[in-house]
């Protein structure tokens, strides 16, 4: 048996998620989000209308950090699927919320890799408006607060101060379809694990 491994997995999984959604208008996969200014990173992030994470632990990884992955996790994206090495498959079950997708990856005889869907993910009702504004870059969380009138008394205050106003002053729905308009169509040649300030 081929031990998977989260490379192989990653590029699989980012090439059939392109295909996947090819047909839409408006989509964006990004591999490698970085969270909370890159103290946490989801393998792949796919916007299209929600922001749906894609976590990946392949056989040759351990499950000892995804408890504090899903407190991440759960606090930003509207879901979330797991994708496993099946070794991990009967622990990851007992590990997750039940609104998480979960899917297992293994390696064919023929070298490609296979996945194969579980259980379907589900709308996340575990979101925090804190987490959500911390998706933005200092400027871009401050164009926010000036298109909704909201800037004042914070413009020159640190980045945490700036989240905290949207977390307090804009409603959640707006909030998340400003987040994903950003990283769907603003940002251009960045790298997700970099924050600029």
């Amino acid at each position: 048996m081929n031990l998977t491994n989260d490379t192989i997995i990653r590029e699989s999984l980012v090439c059939r998620l392109n295909e996947q959604y090819a047909t839409y208008p408006e989509y964006r996969v990004i591999p490698e989000l970085g969270l909370w200014h890159g103290a946490s990173r989801i393998d792949v992030a796919v916007i299209n209308g929600l922001l749906h994470g894609f976590e990946i632990k392949s056989d040759r990884d351990t499950l000892t950090r995804l408890p504090e992955q899903m407190r991440v996790y759960n606090s930003v994206f509207d879901k979330v699927t797991l994708v496993v090495g099946s070794s991990h498959l009967v622990e990851a079950f007992k590990m997750v919320p039940d609104w998480w997708g979960i899917e297992t990856a293994h390696i064919g005889t023929n070298g490609l890799v296979f996945f194969n869907p579980i259980r379907e993910s589900r709308d996340n009702t575990q979101q925090d408006d804190l987490s959500i504004a911390r998706l933005l870059w200092r400027r871009e969380a401050l164009d926010l607060l000036e298109k909704e009138g909201k800037a004042d008394g914070v413009r020159s205050k640190s980045r945490e101060l700036i989240y905290a106003r949207i977390a307090e002053s804009i409603e959640r729905e707006p909030l998340k379809e400003y987040v994903r308009s950003v990283l769907q169509y603003s940002r251009q040649g960045w790298r997700s694990d970099v924050q600029l300030v």
